[in-house]
């Protein structure tokens, strides 16, 4: 079973511009979600998929730094950047991922894939109402191209599965529950705005040094501190349209 790991990262960003090599611990946001990608089983390939824009050239120089595959596509078509970045690889099934999730649930990520081997399909649903910034998506290559075919509106095009969910008849499904203790959707763990970043930049600082710390851990350390939690608790989630 081939399977790839997208993240998709531009340095464009209306609420917070460059968000993904921002300073986090002692690295940056991206080398944060590239090490947890790195760290989820039977994985054939991370790569990075940017824009064309010349404001993400330092994406492309950092991966070349860091020995990271890099692709570069649309900006404002991710699905076709996504199915672009795959296609060549043939994969079996595409893992997507977002550069703005340095805490990423690489564990829950392993039970997803299991899922997936056990009981082969088009998307795997993980149930649970979870904080964002956790959770991946995982979609067979062929839901993919699919999704690339049918998915004309803009949503469709920026937000890469969001096709499969709008027409969930059209899919296959595999079921994950995720784990009791990280479902706290109250709880935000991403970064999309100055007050995300200041309580992203708190995580790592408790746990410097340690990019891998599992994701049930930052959830219980925002419960034991809901003065940080509290940070971006006003943050609102832009619609999709």
């Amino acid at each position: 079973m081939k399977t790839l790991i997208i993240i998709q990262a531009r340095m464009g960003s209306s609420r917070l511009p460059g968000k993904v090599l921002m300073p986090l611990g002692d690295s940056v946001v991206l080398d944060y979600v590239v090490s947890r990608c790195k760290e989820v089983q039977h994985i054939d390939s991370v790569i990075v998929a940017t824009s064309v824009l010349p404001q993400d050239d330092a994406i492309e120089i950092w991966c070349k730094e860091n020995q990271v595959s890099c692709f570069r596509g649309s900006e404002d078509d991710v699905l076709a950047r996504y199915y672009e970045c795959a296609k060549p690889h043939q994969p079996d099934y595409v893992i997507r991922v977002t550069a703005d999730c340095p805490f990423v649930d690489y564990e829950l990520a392993d039970q997803i894939i299991k899922a997936m081997k056990a009981e082969p399909s088009d998307i795997v649903i993980v149930e649970g109402d979870l904080p964002r910034g956790l959770v991946v998506e995982m979609v067979s290559f062929s839901a993919l191209e699919y999704i690339y075919h049918h998915g004309k509106e803009p949503r469709h095009r920026e937000h890469v599965t969001y096709y499969a969910y709008e027409f969930p008849d059209e899919f296959k499904r595999t079921y994950v529950q995720a784990p009791k203790v990280i479902q706290q959707p109250q709880l935000r763990i991403t970064l999309d705005t100055e007050e995300d970043y200041q309580l992203c930049a708190a995580i790592a600082n408790y746990f410097k040094g340690n990019k891998l710390i599992s994701s049930q851990k930052v959830v219980q350390f925002l419960l034991e501190h809901p003065h940080i939690a509290k940070i971006n608790a006003h943050i609102q989630q832009k619609p999709v349209v």
